[in-house]
């Protein structure tokens, strides 16, 4: 029988206490699958006399965990402190120069650095596994990696953040307010007390940038992603979209287009006979879309302890096994530099809610500035019935009327122009809602 597998493992939170429980409970059954065991033999985290949910004195206790990275007895090191830079960033860093095997969490620091570690990986002959970075439970980083390895991937989608999908659930099902939604997800501890990142997309957008670099060989760069959150969703665009046989979510989309790669987080519209629209609550989902083959899409826990613990022991597994690939699934020299395919160019769908003023004139004045961008309509809705959500009362005339339109396919440029003129002819009160329609 092989020497075990000895693991330093940085950062005792939620999942890092979540992996010491794992690999107690599963011992045996990793032993059979790897033909070695998988062994934590040091620990390290801010504080050493934290009460924790296992026994602490069963490992060697390291306060510095760079210090650990680069302990000789350590064969592999789990990193899941978190954060874009140090003491992450020179743990890892240490780990794989002197060596050693990583396993990481940390969406934030790939994200940012990504490839200068694939790099660093590469040169010392050592696998930098990262599994649990994106959608915690669902293994898509091994399926972009490995299982789909020969695909000609053309686009890749999904419901990347919990948090927001909770959200907009709750909003749906319940008719809560967007405050509410994120109240109760505060409460129930799946948004921090500052939602900021979440709700805004920016984990979003983190995470679509590992998964964008796997499809399609380009370097990590999240600033190359165009955002936008769900703060803005009303109970009115839900109630819309049900209407017209859609549901909301806030979803990551990479999609190789002719002018490059085009990045982008945003609320958007999906018929609801999609697999992605029965996707409720926190739970996360991914479609892959390649050439030859119809779409396939993971759904599963995209967060928590033991979801994400359970993709940190399946990386340490590999490890044990002695499999080890490029991180990226090909040579870190051969990423490219992306091209960005500009957000104007997006192509596809529209719904766009007006608050029109009830004067003559108002519905020509919009229709001209749509006929002058080119846009067609497939339906419009003029919702005048008393009481209804955000609906004038009839019969007083320059009172905002809520409008309705469903585009056909067009562009974001001039979906965008025709919008700024209709506000500079005054016939709208406040701004325009534009939610993004992507089909199956």
């Amino acid at each position: 029988m092989a020497e075990p597998l000895k693991v330093g493992l940085a950062g005792l939170g939620t999942v890092g206490t979540a992996v010491v429980q794992l690999l107690d409970q599963g011992r045996e059954k990793l032993l059979a699958r790897c033909g070695r065991a998988i062994q934590i033999v040091a620990i390290s985290a801010r504080s050493s006399g934290k009460k924790r949910d296992f026994d602490q004195s069963r490992f060697r206790w390291v306060g510095d965990p760079v210090a650990l990275a680069r302990d000789p007895s350590i064969d592999a090191v789990v990193e899941v402190i978190g954060g874009a830079g140090d003491p992450a960033k020179r743990t890892i860093e240490t780990a794989l120069a002197a060596g050693k095997a990583v396993v990481t969490a940390n969406k934030a620091l790939l994200a940012r650095h990504g490839q200068k570690l694939a790099i660093l990986a590469e040169r010392h002959r050592v696998a930098l596994n990262f599994e649990a970075s994106v959608a915690g439970g669902i293994p898509i980083v091994k399926t972009l990696r490995e299982g789909l390895n020969g695909a000609s991937f053309s686009r890749i989608y999904g419901i990347l953040n919990g948090t927001c999908n909770y959200i907009l659930s709750r909003m749906e099902q319940d008719g809560l307010a967007f405050a509410d939604g994120l109240r109760d997800a505060q409460r129930l501890g799946y948004a921090e007390a500052d939602p900021t990142f979440d709700i805004e997309g920016h984990d979003t957008a983190q995470k679509l940038s590992i998964l964008a670099s796997l499809a399609f060989g380009t370097k990590v760069d999240p600033h190359a992603i165009y955002v936008e959150g769900i703060s803005s969703i009303t109970l009115a665009d839900l109630d819309a979209a049900r209407e017209l046989g859609y549901r909301v979510k806030l979803l990551g989309v990479a999609v190789k287009t002719a002018q490059g790669i085009e990045q982008r987080v945003h609320p958007t519209m999906v018929p609801r006979d999609s697999a992605l629209a029965q996707v409720m609550g926190v739970t996360n989902a991914v479609t892959v879309d390649a050439e030859g083959l119809a779409p396939i899409t993971l759904v599963g826990p995209g967060a928590g302890g033991a979801a994400t613990a359970c993709a940190v022991v399946a990386d340490l597994a590999d490890i044990a096994r002695g499999v080890r690939t490029s991180p990226f699934g090909r040579p870190a020299a051969l990423m490219t530099v992306i091209r960005k395919a500009p957000m104007q160019h997006h192509e596809g769908g529209y719904y766009i809610r007006l608050l029109a003023r009830d004067r003559p004139g108002t519905a020509a004045t919009i229709a001209r500035r749509l006929a002058q961008q080119k846009i067609s309509l497939e339906s419009i809705v003029q919702r005048h019935a008393a009481g209804s959500r955000g609906a004038a009362q009839p019969g007083r005339s320059g009172e905002a009327v809520p409008v309705i339109m469903i585009t056909y396919a067009t562009s974001e440029d001039a979906v965008r122009k025709a919008l700024a003129a209709v506000r500079r002819d005054r016939v709208i009160s406040g701004r325009p809602q534009v939610i993004r329609i992507e089909k199956n």
